[in-house]
């Protein structure tokens, strides 16, 4: 078995909604086992903090803002991708949206906004940057794009979060019908779809993490670990072979449900 299977040396990652929650945790795991890693996310002063944070240790982060909600601005952010790098190994989906509100007073502003960020986004940034990531993938060093769902897309939570959940439900089939186009590209799609991490976006678990952990089979929330840990087996040499995959890391919510 090679001693380099979950390494990602000289390997160059660009992670979007990296400035926070989930996206930081999986920079920073990245930044850990070697690679280059670039973060973007709307607000320049995060990202820009968040990538010095990341580089103290002896790593390479480095922030490029840029706000993805459009197709324009995926386009202008994998322009600054094409200007620093010749090609891209790992394209991390993550920059995400919530919104929630009762059925008959659910906004249109709401529904437009997530599914914009949530399942528009990773579409059209990873057309965007397709010949990078091919540039210099292979059959036996592809290139990888993974996707964050959440188990909100495989089972429903109470909360009236319509878009929210129609999103990460769709992401999972764009990551199999995404996965089937560009595999012949030497380019692996899959996905993580995760639980119950404290982070802005979950604040629930950021706030009430034990009572949270009461509903968890694991009984426990998520930590960084288990959250770079999956991202790490996926980017690396160790996923090569998992296409069109979304994994639950979730403690056992989304099974037991």
């Amino acid at each position: 078995m090679p001693s380099d299977l979950f390494s990602l040396e000289g390997r160059t990652a660009l992670v979007t909604g990296g400035s926070r929650g989930i996206g930081k945790m999986i920079a920073a795991g990245f930044i850990d086992r070697g690679a280059k890693v670039y973060i973007s996310s709307r607000k320049a002063g995060d990202c820009d903090a968040t990538a010095a944070a990341l580089s103290q240790n002896g790593g390479t982060c480095i922030s490029l803002p840029q706000d993805i909600s459009t197709v324009e601005g995926c386009q202008t952010l994998a322009a600054h991708v094409g200007e620093l790098e010749p090609s891209l190994d790992i394209l991390v989906n993550n920059a995400g949206a919530a919104w929630g509100a009762e059925f008959d007073t659910f906004p249109e502003s709401g529904w437009d906004k997530v599914l914009d960020l949530n399942l528009k986004s990773p579409f059209f940034l990873t057309q965007a940057l397709h010949a990078k990531l091919a540039a210099g993938a292979s059959q036996d060093k592809p290139a990888k794009v993974i996707m964050i769902a959440s188990i909100d897309g495989i089972r429903l939570n109470p909360q009236e979060t319509y878009s929210y959940h129609a999103s990460k439900s769709g992401l999972i089939y764009l990551t199999r019908r995404l996965a089937a186009r560009l595999a012949r590209d030497w380019i692996v799609v899959s996905g993580i779809a995760p639980g119950p991490f404290a982070s802005q976006m979950n604040r629930d678990a950021r706030d009430h993490g034990d009572e949270v952990a009461r509903r968890v089979p694991m009984r426990r929330i998520g930590r960084d670990e288990d959250m770079a840990g999956a991202a790490i087996f996926l980017a690396s040499r160790a996923g090569d072979y998992v296409v069109g995959e979304t994994i639950a890391v979730d403690g056992g919510i989304a099974l037991a449900s």
